[in-house]
C-alpha cells in the first residue's frame, strides 16, 4: 500500500486516544473561533522575511540580471529624453525672440544695446539663448529633435516591455518552486502537525497567501527596479543641469521617507491581522461546509452564521484599516511632491531671468523633478502591496519551517525475509509531553497471526497501529519487523508492506476501478475485477450504469457508506500486503454486508499478520490473540474463550455488549 494512501487514511481516522490527547487544545481553538477572538501574533520580521523572499529569485540569476540590464537601459533612455527635449524648447524660444529683433544685427550688439538702455534682465536672458536676430523658429531642427525624442521613448518602451515579460517569468517560476517546496514539505511533515492545525488554515496558506505573494511580487518587483533606477538617473541629470535646484529638490526626500515610514509602521500590524483573520475565516467555512449536514441536524445554523459574521466583520475591519492607512501614503507623497514642484519652478524662473539657466534647462529640470517625485511616490504607494506580500510570505515560511518528521536513515535496514513477525519491546509513547498514553508495552506477534485489539475509547488501540506504521515516532523502546527496528527502515518501504482498512473510508475523485487500484502498481482491469469479486464489490458495481468506470466525487456520495467501505477493502485486497490493519472496518455496513466482509477478511488475512481493532466483539471471535487495552497498557491477552471465562475486562466488555444487544431487541 502506498504511503499517500496510508497517510490519508490515518488523517481520516477519528480515534478516541488522539481526541483525548488534543482535546484541550482544540477546545481553546474552538473558543477563539466562537468568540471571534484572535490569537496573539508575534511581531513580524519584515527585513528577514524580505531577504528570504528575495533568495527565492537566486536560481534565476540570469533572468534577474536581464531585468536589471533592460531596466537600466529603459530608464537611461527615458531619463535622457527631457534633456534632449530641452533643445527643442530652446530652439522655439530662440526663434520667438530672434523674430522680434532687427535682421542683420548680431546677438552681441543686441545685448550691448539692452544694457546701454538699462534693461540688464533682458540682456542676461539673451546671453543664454542661441538666437540669430531676424530669424524665426527653425522647424527643421525642432523636428529632428522631436523625432530623436520619439525614438528614445519607443526604444525605452520596447526595453520596458521585454523587462516586464522577464519579470513575469521570474516571479511565476519562483512561485512555482515555492508551491513545489510546500508540496514536498507536506510529505515530510509528521501526522502530529496536521492534527494540530485546522485544515482551512493550512489551505489558506497554500492558496490565498501564495496567490497574494505572487501578485505582490509581480506588481512590485519590476516597478521597484524601474523606480530606483529612475531616481538615480534623474538625480544625476538634475545635478548636471543645476546643483542648486537638485539640492532644493532633495530637501523633500527626508520628509517623504519619514512620512512613508510612519504610515507603513502603522499599516504593517493591520496586514498581519488581515491575513491571520483570513486563515481563521477559511478554517471556519471549511469546517461548516464539510459538516453542513450536522450543522442543520443539530440546529446550529444560527450559531454558525454568528461566528461567520464575527469573523467576517473582523476581516473587514482589519482589511479596511490596512488598506486605508497604507492608502494615505500616496496622497501624502503627492502633497510633498507638489511642494517640491513649486519650489523648483519659482527658483528656476529666477535662475532663467538671471541668465544662469536656459529656459529649456528649467523645463527639463521641472520634468526631472516630476520624474524624481513620481517614482518615490510609487515606491511609497507600493508599500501596502509589499507589506501585504511579506505578511503572506511569513505565513508560508512558517509552514516551510514547521518541524519535520525524523529523516530517513542514510542506509535503511530491511529484513532479509519479510514474514510479518512484529515485536513491541518496552514501547512508550505520548501525544503530549505531560500526558503519558502508552508506557512499557511489550508484545510479540508471530507471522500469520490475527491480533484483535479491544478496549474503551482512548485506550490506545489505534495509536498502537499508528506507531507500527511510523505515523508517530515512539518516545521509548522499539518496534521490530522480522527482527529489524522499523526506525532504521525506510518509511515508504515499511508502509508498502502494510495495508489498512479504516473506519472512515477514504475515496478520491475518480472511477471505482481507479480507487480499487490505488494501493497497487501496474494492475490490470482483470486483477481489479478479481479483487472486487473476492470482496463482494462486483455485485453492486454491476448494477451501476457505468460499472467500474462510474465516477466518484471526493466525498464518495455516488455510493453508500457500506459500499465505500467495501471498495476500500477491495483496495487492500489488491495491494496484497504482508501486514494488514483493520480499524473498525465493518462499522459502516449492515449485518448482511458485514457477514460478506468478514468472509472476505478471512480470505484476505490468510497467511498475513493482521491487526484488527474492533468495538463489536462478535467480529473478532476467531482471532488468534485478543489484546484488551486500558489507558495505554495491555491488561489482558488470550483467545476469545479463554478471556470470556476469565471474568476480567474482556468478559465485562462482552457482557455489556450482550446486554445492550438484548435491550435493543426488547
Amino acid at each position: 500500500m502506498s504511503e499517500e494512501t496510508a497517510a490519508a487514511g490515518a488523517v481520516a481516522t477519528d480515534t478516541g486516544e488522539r481526541a483525548t490527547a488534543t482535546r484541550n487544545e482544540q477546545r481553546d481553538q474552538a473558543g477563539r473561533f466562537m468568540t471571534g477572538g484572535m490569537p496573539p501574533e508575534k511581531p513580524m520580521d519584515f527585513k528577514g522575511s524580505l531577504v528570504r523572499l528575495l533568495r527565492l529569485l537566486r536560481p534565476q540569476r540570469a533572468a534577474l540580471l536581464g531585468v536589471l540590464v533592460l531596466g537600466t537601459a529603459s530608464v537611461a533612455l527615458t531619463v535622457i529624453g527631457p534633456k534632449v527635449l530641452a533643445q527643442a524648447t530652446d530652439l522655439i524660444f530662440a526663434g520667438v525672440l530672434g523674430r522680434g529683433l532687427p535682421a542683420g544685427a548680431t546677438k552681441e550688439s543686441v545685448v550691448a544695446g539692452l544694457r546701454a538702455r538699462g534693461d540688464g534682465t533682458m540682456a542676461d536672458l539673451l546671453t543664454r539663448v542661441d538666437l540669430v536676430p531676424g530669424h524665426g523658429i527653425d522647424f527643421t531642427a525642432v523636428g529632428r529633435v522631436l523625432m530623436l525624442v520619439l525614438a528614445l521613448y519607443v526604444i525605452a518602451s520596447f526595453f520596458g516591455l521585454i523587462q516586464a515579460r522577464l519579470t513575469t517569468s521570474l516571479v511565476q517560476n519562483a512561485v512555482y518552486r515555492l508551491r513545489r517546496d510546500i508540496e514536498e514539505k507536506f510529505a515530510r511533515l509528521p501526522l502530529r502537525y496536521f492534527d494540530s492545525q485546522p485544515r482551512g488554515e493550512v489551505l489558506s496558506r497554500v492558496t490565498n497567501d501564495i496567490d497574494n505573494l505572487a501578485q505582490s511580487l509581480q506588481q512590485t518587483l519590476s516597478q521597484i527596479v524601474s523606480s530606483v533606477l529612475t531616481v538615480l538617473g534623474v538625480l544625476v541629470m538634475m545635478f548636471v543641469i543645476s546643483p542648486l535646484l537638485a539640492i532644493i529638490a532633495l530637501l523633500t526626500v527626508p520628509a517623504s521617507v519619514f512620512v512613508a515610514a510612519r504610515i507603513g509602521k502603522r499599516a504593517q500590524p493591520q496586514f498581519i491581522r488581515q491575513w491571520s483573520t483570513t486563515g481563521r475565516l477559511n478554517a471556519h467555512i471549511e469546517e461548516m461546509y464539510t459538516g453542513h449536514s450536522l450543522v442543520k441536524i443539530f440546529g446550529r445554523r444560527a450559531e454558525s452564521e454568528q461566528v461567520f459574521r464575527e469573523q467576517n466583520d473582523e476581516l473587514y475591519s482589519a482589511g479596511f484599516r490596512a488598506q486605508f492607512i497604507s492608502g494615505t501614503i500616496q496622497p501624502a507623497m503627492m502633497f510633498i511632491g507638489n511642494l517640491n514642484y513649486v519650489l523648483v519652478a519659482v527658483i528656476g524662473v529666477l535662475r532663467v531671468a538671471s541668465g544662469s539657466l536656459s529656459l529649456g534647462d528649467v523645463q527639463a529640470f521641472i520634468q526631472y523633478s516630476r520624474q524624481f517625485s513620481q517614482p518615490v511616490t510609487q515606491i511609497a504607494s507600493m508599500a501596502n502591496l509589499l507589506q501585504s506580500g511579506i505578511a503572506s510570505a511569513e505565513r508560508v515560511f512558517a509552514l516551510l519551517d514547521a518541524k519535520e518528521q525524523e529523516p530517513e536513515p542514510a542506509r535503511p535496514a530491511r529484513p532479509a525475509l519479510v514474514r510479518g513477525r512484529v515485536g513491541f519491546e518496552h514501547v512508550s509513547f505520548r501525544y503530549r509531553q505531560d500526558t503519558p498514553l502508552i508506557e512499557d508495552l511489550s508484545l510479540t506477534v508471530e507471522p500469520g497471526q490475527t491480533v484483535a485489539i479491544v478496549g474503551p475509547t482512548g485506550a490506545g488501540k489505534t495509536t498502537l497501529v499508528n506507531l507500527l506504521m511510523r505515523f508517530y515516532e515512539i518516545n521509548g523502546g522499539r518496534i521490530t519487523l522480522d527482527g529489524v527496528d522499523i526506525a532504521a527502515m525506510d518509511r515508504e518501504e515499511l508502509r508498502d508492506k502494510t495495508g489498512m482498512v479504516l473506519q472512515d473510508a477514504w475515496l478520491f475523485g475518480g472511477t471505482i476501478a481507479d480507487n480499487i487500484a490505488y494501493g497497487a502498481d501496474d494492475v490490470t482491469r482483470e486483477q481489479v475485477i478479481e479483487a472486487a469479486t473476492a470482496t463482494y464489490v462486483d455485485r453492486f458495481v454491476r448494477t451501476l450504469p457505468d460499472g467500474y468506470d462510474t465516477i466518484l466525487d471526493d466525498e464518495g456520495d455516488t455510493v453508500s457508506a457500506g459500499e465505500k467501505q467495501l471498495i476500500t477493502v477491495a483496495r487492500a485486497f489488491l495491494a496484497a500486503p504482508v501486514i494488514l490493519i483493520l480499524d473498525e472496518a465493518t462499522s459502516s455496513v449492515d449485518t448482511r454486508t458485514e457477514v460478506l466482509i468478514q468472509r472476505a477478511m478471512n480470505s484476505l488475512r490468510t497467511g498475513r499478520t493482521s491487526f484488527v481493532i474492533a468495538h463489536r466483539l462478535s467480529t473478532i471471535r476467531d482471532a488468534d490473540v485478543i489484546l484488551v487495552m486500558e489507558n495505554g497498557s495491555i491488561v489482558e491477552q488470550g483467545d476469545h474463550e479463554t478471556l470470556l471465562h476469565s471474568g476480567g475486562a474482556y468478559s465485562r466488555l462482552y457482557a455489556a455488549q450482550f446486554a445492550e444487544a438484548m435491550a435493543e431487541t426488547d
